[in-house]
């Protein structure tokens, strides 16, 4: 069963869900830093979340911790590009260990995965929204009581479809 993004809905089984995307809209022809959100099909990776602020349900992905130091690449120049990475780290990289609590639940779109083309865009995440579901950089967001609903149908053959 895949997740469908519709504007800003997110569809999966029998659920309707308010999300939010990039700033920009969905597009098509994605760049670093564009602030748009990738159109697509796309392949789920790890989960990521903070041991510390949730209480995962049972779930059938590889789950990782965040902790202090886990980031991810954005810098183009690193060959690390789109990847997961530990700082201190030399190269620009977001921090996934965030105060705001919109990285406490992600789950990695594999967008420009394998092979990763420099300056295609990076780090797309299915994450946590505020209240107010501000428009991100780039990911799809979901309020947390809609991922946690989610999260326990989510397998390894789970893929986002973003139109």
């Amino acid at each position: 069963m895949n997740i469908k993004i519709k504007k800003h809905l997110l569809l999966y089984k029998d659920y309707k869900l308010k999300c939010s995307v990039g700033k920009s809209g969905i597009r098509s022809q994605k760049k670093e830093g564009d602030f748009a959100t990738p159109k697509g099909k796309f392949k789920l990776g790890l989960l990521y979340y903070r041991k510390d602020r949730i209480k995962l349900p049972k779930c059938k992905i590889i789950k990782k911790i965040i902790k202090k130091n886990t980031g991810w690449c954005d810098d183009s120049k690193s060959r690390k590009y789109n990847r997961e990475i530990s700082f201190p780290f030399k190269y620009r990289a977001e921090k996934l260990y965030r105060k705001d609590k919109i990285y406490d639940l992600l789950i990695v779109i594999k967008y420009n995965y394998k092979p990763t083309i420099k300056k295609k865009g990076s780090a797309i995440f299915l994450h946590l929204t505020n209240k107010k579901y501000k428009p991100t950089k780039g990911c799809v967001a979901i309020a947390k009581k809609d991922f946690m609903k989610i999260l326990p149908f989510i397998n390894k053959k789970t893929k986002i479809s973003i139109n």
